[in-house]
């Protein structure tokens, strides 16, 4: 069914993949801890731009988002990935396929990086391999990166990776300090950023 059904319930999607120091896979119960440890130490620098962020959650309160997370992973109305860095087992990050339209083969690349992990290029790695893997694996003929306009660091991954500033969407929504905020939406699409490119099973498992 790779590639063929637009019914997201047939559509072979899998748990996991690769890039060269990150395993990025699927949310599985029992997640919820180390997800808890990250967030709670990133809870400053995440605040500004993540609504979920607003509070620190507590440990059940992380283990249930995660087993929600799990299972709109497998009717694939959601595709939420966790950033393990290889060396170590330790959680880095969460990333994910966001706002996906199955029909148009459409998907939208949400992230955040925990605060110890930071400048060291994790999120661009994990971002290029997410944008690959959507190619790739899902087909996909749009894929975009949408964020607050104040939000420099979050931006400069979409434009490290060639992704298009489409346009600057303004007084979009409302920010997490309650003011209206300029969205910043950025694309890449089948035939012009990249090609019909096959299938790659070298880097997922």
């Amino acid at each position: 069914m790779r590639g063929g059904s637009t019914e997201p319930i047939l559509i072979d999607v899998p748990e996991s993949f690769e890039s060269d120091r990150l395993l990025i896979r699927a949310p599985r119960w029992g997640d919820g801890a180390q997800v808890n440890e990250a967030v709670c130490e990133s809870l400053e620098q995440l605040r500004p731009w993540m609504p979920w962020a607003q509070k620190a959650p507590t440990p059940e309160e992380s283990e249930i988002d995660i087993r929600r997370s799990r299972l709109r992973y497998l009717d694939r109305t959601d595709l939420r990935l966790l950033l393990i860095d290889k060396a170590g087992g330790r959680l880095v990050g969460a990333s994910g396929l966001h706002r996906i339209d199955w029909e148009a083969r459409k998907f939208e690349i949400g992230y955040w990086l925990r605060t110890s992990c930071t400048g060291q290029g994790y999120m661009t790695e994990a971002v290029e391999a997410i944008t690959r893997f959507a190619i790739r694996q899902l087909q996909a003929n749009r894929i975009e990166i949408r964020c607050d306009a104040r939000n420099v660091r979050s931006a400069r991954v979409a434009e490290r990776l060639g992704f298009t500033l489409e346009g600057i969407l303004r007084r979009d929504t409302i920010a997490t300090d309650g003011s209206l905020r300029d969205t910043m939406v950025f694309s890449k699409v089948r035939g012009a950023e990249f090609a019909d490119e096959p299938a790659s099973t070298g880097l997922f498992v």
